[in-house]
């Protein structure tokens, strides 16, 4: 049971009642309630309980699976007992899929085993698995560019290594290896992809992660080698001789099915149509418990409400806490709410989600009409105590909140430090150790600050332009 936050002062009940009659977007007395909150959350939060009883009460939870739908209970459950004042789910169709085993072993001219996973929605081998040569790309776009005739029955490895950053852009030069390469390689008529994990680490895991799979007519096995396993592949054909491998893989492909955004409301005392909103997706992996990916996002999120529902008073509009179902597939419940919420996201003032780790928050961008650059400049006051720099003006909020962005909806951002969220992602790896219960204290501070103020600003943020 998660300790309830303690009774604020009565100078703070009076700054509150104060703030009412202000009619800056942001008073002196909002600042001073935010600031309360802020140092609340880093003396008291209990994010980490959240998201241990995730980890442990559900654990792994891919979209439209028996952990998903523990999660969506759980996630129900939790909101009351936090004090949310409605909770509700709306439902969202996913594809949806079983792993089975995937088995890798180098027959010559070196035979060992190999460690990998198969990559999401993977289809599996014949009976009596495959065996056939490597041929290696060094990214996939050289696979895109070579002849069908070099990559026709051999199997495509994509050997591109991720570059290490703060930041995680390095994903995005090595993550189309993984969402492009079987489509690419069962074109060229390939028996099977592997490529290098997606990742920063040196461990002897694999990660797994969504592909492209629509409209693949012919598709073919699809695996991710751990990092030791594709230098191992590597220094075998640095040797100059044909390296072929056997592949035995079994993977299950089901009938599309139910999953469900979670949405949760602290509902605003003055104008309740009016909505931020601040989210995290539910779904997982089914490698690891999802401790990182989401589900320390999962907490803050709604630690960060359970805050603001325990202040005297509730705020200006409302705070919608939405747990997005199937993110990991492809933004499916994001992409799904704005289409089933087209008329009303004019009074989304704006979004934000967390999705990148438990690492601290070192950076606060947004994406916002330059005329309301003053209330994030308001904002870093109390942020950056916190260790909190200010970034640019190009947020996405978080990739669910992506999709609203590009409806013009405006964004903050909340940047964790993820120099090794990728030693972790999307493998087994991903587990509760991993999540330091002081780093989640401080988002949680971040988070609160950011998310009262918006809700309890005088005014909103208007639309900012969409990118075509």
């Amino acid at each position: 049971m998660l300790k309830p936050l303690l009774s604020l002062t009565g100078g703070l009940v009076a700054a509150l009642a104060v703030s009412a009659l202000h009619a800056a977007p942001l008073s002196d007395e909002d600042l001073s309630v935010a600031e309360v909150l802020r140092d609340r959350a880093l003396e008291s939060s209990d994010a980490y309980s959240i998201v241990e009883s995730l980890t442990v009460e559900v654990g792994p939870r891919p979209a439209g699976s028996a952990g998903d739908r523990r999660a969506v209970a759980w996630a129900q459950e939790k909101m009351k007992e936090l004090g949310f004042d409605r909770v509700y789910t709306e439902q969202i169709e996913v594809p949806r899929w079983n792993r089975g085993h995937a088995h890798a072993r180098v027959t010559a001219p070196f035979p060992q085993p190999l460690v990998v996973t198969s990559l999401g929605y993977s289809v599996g081998t014949p009976e009596g698995g495959i065996t056939a040569e490597i041929v290696e790309f060094p990214d996939v776009e050289a696979l895109m560019k070579a002849p069908a005739s070099k990559v026709k029955g051999k199997i495509a490895f994509i050997n591109k290594r991720m570059e290490r950053t703060r930041t995680g852009e390095g994903y995005g030069p090595v993550v189309g290896g993984r969402s492009q390469g079987m489509r690419n390689a069962a074109e060229k008529g390939a028996a099977a992809l592997m490529i290098r994990s997606v990742g920063t680490d040196s461990d002897r895991f694999a990660h797994t992660g969504m592909m492209s799979i629509k409209d693949v007519e012919s598709p073919v096995p699809a695996l991710a080698l751990s990092a030791p396993d594709a230098n191992l592949l590597e220094a075998m054909l640095e040797r100059g001789k044909p390296v072929e491998v056997k592949l035995d893989v079994h993977n299950q492909r089901l009938e599309d099915g139910p999953s469900f955004n979670v949405i949760g409301e602290i509902t605003g005392r003055e104008n309740p149509e009016e909505v931020m909103v601040i989210g995290a997706h539910l779904d997982s992996w089914d490698e690891g418990t999802g401790a990182l990916d989401d589900g320390a996002g999962v907490a803050v999120v709604m630690e960060t409400a359970r805050l603001i529902a325990e202040l005297p008073q509730r705020p200006r509009r409302t705070l919608r806490v939405i747990l997005y179902g199937a993110e990991e597939i492809g933004l499916v419940g994001s992409k799904q709410y704005v289409e089933a919420h087209q008329d009303e996201l004019d009074n989304i003032i704006a979004v934000s989600e967390s999705d990148f780790g438990a690492g601290k928050i070192w950076r606060f961008d947004t994406r916002l009409p330059e005329t309301r650059f003053d209330i994030a400049d308001q904002m870093m006051q109390l942020l950056a105590p916190l260790g909190i720099e200010r970034g640019n003006n190009k947020s996405s909020g978080g990739p669910d909140s992506s999709v609203f962005v590009a409806q013009g909806v405006p964004a903050f951002g909340l940047y964790q430090d993820g120099t090794d969220y990728f030693d972790y992602h999307h493998t087994p790896n991903d587990t509760l150790d991993k999540v330091d219960p002081e780093n989640l204290k401080q988002n949680v501070a971040a988070w609160v600050v950011m998310s009262f103020l918006a809700t309890e600003m005088e005014g909103d943020l208007g639309r900012v332009p969409t990118e075509h």
